[in-house]
């Protein structure tokens, strides 16, 4: 089938349906002086500059830059626990609305996995925000009934719009290989959305090329290129994240083994002490929390 004459294709849908990702606003106003945000395994933060210049500070061995100075409306999303700090002006500072990001699974989550740590973007660059961002705003900058939860979900739908943002402009965001690259190629996007969708299927390397419009030998090695690993690699990784989230929930080893489409729970316990070097129950055992 050609490429052009495909539905338009839900990249995010199927993914954040399994694995959620919430915001929450905590604060919405000046900053000045200091301001030190920690880092907690399974949290990110979502700082919007709205007015004003701040200097943005990361230990030196994070592996993101460790001073950035901004002085135009931007937005800092960190997807990965990272530690960082806030450099105002003591006494004029600068106004900032601000959101924790939980992320269901914490590091196991595919977007932690996938996004760089800080993603650093100028509102002028991310027009597509716009009319969320002002919604937003509207809401923070009054104190009226269910103000926080309204402005949560607003800050939902902005995180989404930016991680649509992403897929379409990759590397103005910083993301240069996995998840989000091979989501943001329009022929590799349909492969992988069909893992996403339907984890259980046998899908081979033929039926995915196809869903790709490839030659199975022009998919394997662009999958592989943009992905970073081989499509049968992937999903089983995608499986295994699944495999972790219902072992959370309380879901029996044989079911778990019928959902994603292994013969039996000896097959997918065989699978998982491969790839995770326990066994499922061993694997729960050591990471009951939500959160690990």
């Amino acid at each position: 089938m050609p490429i052009d004459s495909r539905p338009t294709l839900d990249r995010l849908s199927s993914l954040l349906e399994r694995f959620q990702v919430s915001a929450s606003l905590f604060h919405t106003g000046m900053l000045c002086g200091v301001h030190r945000f920690e880092a907690q395994t399974g949290r990110g933060f979502f700082h919007v500059l709205r007015k004003g210049g701040v200097v943005v500070t990361h230990h030196k061995n994070s592996g993101v830059q460790s001073r950035i100075e901004i002085v135009e409306p931007t937005l800092l999303f960190y997807p990965q626990p990272l530690a960082h700090q806030f450099h105002n002006a003591p006494q004029d500072g600068a106004d900032f609305t601000c959101a924790t990001v939980s992320f269901e699974g914490g590091v196991t989550h595919p977007l932690v996995r996938a996004l760089p740590a800080l993603i650093v973007l100028p509102l002028s660059k991310v027009p597509s925000l716009a009319g969320a961002l002002e919604l937003l705003f509207q809401e923070v900058d009054q104190v009226r009934c269910g103000q926080k939860l309204i402005a949560d979900r607003l800050f939902d739908v902005v995180l989404l719009q930016l991680l649509r943002w992403l897929l379409d402009h990759g590397e103005e965001g910083g993301v240069a290989i996995g998840l989000a690259s091979g989501l943001a190629d329009p022929q590799l996007a349909y492969a992988l959305t069909a893992i996403h969708e339907n984890p259980q299927l046998p899908w081979t390397l033929a039926e995915l090329a196809e869903r790709a419009s490839l030659s199975r030998s022009a998919f394997a090695s662009r999958f592989k290129r943009v992905v970073g690993v081989a499509p049968a690699e992937y999903l089983t990784d995608w499986r295994m994240a699944l495999a972790k989230k219902q072992l959370r929930q309380g879901y029996a080893v044989k079911l778990i083994a019928s959902n994603l489409g292994y013969a039996n729970s000896s097959a997918l316990s065989r699978v998982f002490a491969q790839r995770i070097g326990l066994s499922p129950r061993a694997w729960l055992s050591q990471h009951q929390s939500p959160e690990v």
